[in-house]
């Protein structure tokens, strides 16, 4: 395995990169989690959520290699505190995906439009893995100088982003109104269990949402 030293004399993004790779690992988890968890699969939900945490644990020492071995002295194409700041929101996608796992595991979900539900968690996870597929980039927009047809095309995905994380409000408000709907069917416990759920669920596009910002804003600065 590269060191996270070995990783920057390679490309200044490589670190970055190698840390988001763990943490799409963490978001791929999660799709059979879900299907387990309206199956009510408890097995198998504890499986998938210990899984994620393990991945998730991965990403942190990852996160910590970086933050311990960020040279000082090396020249990066960005500021040291923008690449810490995005390295950051990386490492908030897989907690998130580990806290989706865990709440999970408190108890099983009730019935529920359970169709709407996962269309709207595999909408989220969707938007973070458009959001890895950025940072993947990030090699070739250093190529061009953060200019040009490849710039443009990232500038495309984050567009993207943004719109699919305005798509994902409107239906995690179209699903809460039909879980407040449905209250007089589900004990106030799984009531809560399921807006829990949701809320979570939907941070993950809004932290895709302040990722692709941040690249946004290399590619004004440049």
């Amino acid at each position: 395995m590269l060191t996270i030293a070995k990783l920057f004399t390679k490309s200044p993004f490589s670190p970055l990169q190698n840390h988001m790779d763990k943490v799409v690992l963490c978001l791929r988890k999660l799709p059979p989690l879900l299907q387990a968890a309206l199956q009510g699969d408890e097995v198998l939900i504890a499986s998938k959520s210990q899984e994620i945490s393990e991945l998730e644990h991965e990403a942190d020492l990852t996160r910590n290699g970086i933050r311990n071995h960020l040279p000082k002295s090396l020249f990066l194409p960005i500021d040291r505190g923008t690449l810490l700041d995005i390295l950051t929101l990386q490492d908030d996608i897989a907690d998130k995906a580990e806290d989706i796992g865990i709440l999970l595991t408190y108890r099983k979900l009730e019935q529920f439009n359970g169709e709407a539900f996962s269309y709207f968690c595999q909408k989220n996870i969707d938007t973070c893995l458009l959001a890895a597929h950025v940072i993947q980039q990030l090699d070739q927009l250093l190529e061009f100088s953060f200019g040009g047809i490849e710039a443009e095309k990232v500038k495309e995905m984050v567009e993207t982003i943004a719109y699919q994380e305005h798509e994902i409000d409107i239906l995690q408000r179209e699903l809460v109104k039909q879980l407040y709907n449905a209250c007089n069917s589900l004990t106030y416990i799984g009531f809560h269990h399921f807006n829990a759920l949701i809320k979570e669920i939907g941070t993950l596009s809004n932290l895709a949402e302040k990722l692709g910002d941040r690249i946004r804003m290399i590619l004004e600065i440049h």
